[in-house]
């Protein structure tokens, strides 16, 4: 039976951490820190994201400023609006919520965010920062909250067999260099991948972020493996992840719930990021 690695409670910890020393800077004198969160349109699930990630600033005390832009906002229109918080030297980090509305084209606006205040770490220098094994850039906020709830739990990656299922930008691709960085052998596989099951059964470490409900069966998972299911769907009214739970718990050694264990670490490695640019722009150590 596997350990449940609890990104609720080790998020807890983090953000007990954050709150303190925000506290302790604000003591001294300094300004809070400031995260600007852009909403275009009114996608439910994007919608809801937004609410938690506006709570969480809340809770270990960084300013939380809202933009939400209709759906038929022009791109132009939101590039400047992030041109403008590039220039505020009181906003920290920006965030801008993905998915987009069709007619504006995400790259574009993700080059646009100042590399300095990218806190979703997807900025073109941010990932070259990230491949160059660099500290002084921000890594994407799914694959960092991974690294810190493994780090947690005490689990070395080291050598470990990691196969990641899903290459998209948010999570599979940094996730695959991070990890690498961290001295992990990496097999990254997608939809042309031609016997997916033949891959997860040969990993250690098994990651799956796809979105599709129940991809990874009990059958496709080595005796022992430690298991992070990124994905989320909803499957007969109910919210799961890529993994079937209840079987695959009963072979792996650590395993992620869903909902309650990357989800969390993702938000708490925004404040994290967003409290980095922070001490980064008031030249805090």
């Amino acid at each position: 039976m596997a350990t449940i690695l609890d990104g609720r409670e080790v998020s807890k910890i983090y953000r007990e951490k954050l709150k303190k020393e925000i506290g302790e800077y604000k003591s001294k004198g300094y300004r809070e820190p400031a995260l600007a969160v852009i909403l275009v349109g009114d996608d439910p699930a994007s919608q809801v994201y937004v609410n938690n990630k506006r709570k969480a600033c809340q809770q270990v005390g960084i300013k939380s400023l809202f933009y939400h832009l209709p759906e038929d906002t022009s791109e132009e229109k939101l590039l400047n609006l992030v041109r403008e918080l590039n220039e505020d030297p009181e906003v920290d980090g920006i965030l801008v919520q993905l998915p987009l509305p069709k007619h504006i084209n995400p790259q574009k606006v993700i080059e646009t965010i100042a590399p300095d205040k990218d806190v979703d770490g997807f900025h073109p220098e941010n990932m070259g920062k990230l491949i160059a094994n660099l500290d002084s850039g921000f890594v994407p906020c799914t694959p960092l909250g991974i690294k810190i709830l493994l780090d947690h739990y005490g689990i070395d990656v080291k050598g470990k067999d990691t196969t990641i299922v899903g290459a998209g930008y948010i999570v599979g691709k940094p996730l695959s260099v991070l990890m690498l960085n961290m001295d992990a052998t990496i097999t990254v596989c997608h939809i042309y991948t031609k016997d997916l099951k033949k891959h997860t059964l040969n990993a250690d470490i098994l990651v799956s972020a796809t979105g599709v409900a129940h991809l990874i069966k009990e059958d496709m998972v080595k005796e022992g493996a430690i298991v992070i299911d990124v994905g989320i769907s909803k499957k007969d009214g109910k919210i799961v992840g890529d993994v079937d739970f209840e079987r695959v718990k009963e072979k792996a050694s650590y395993i992620t719930p869903v909902p309650g264990g990357v989800g969390p670490m993702t938000v708490t490695a925004l404040l994290l990021n967003t409290v980095k640019a922070y001490k980064m722009h008031l030249e805090l150590s």
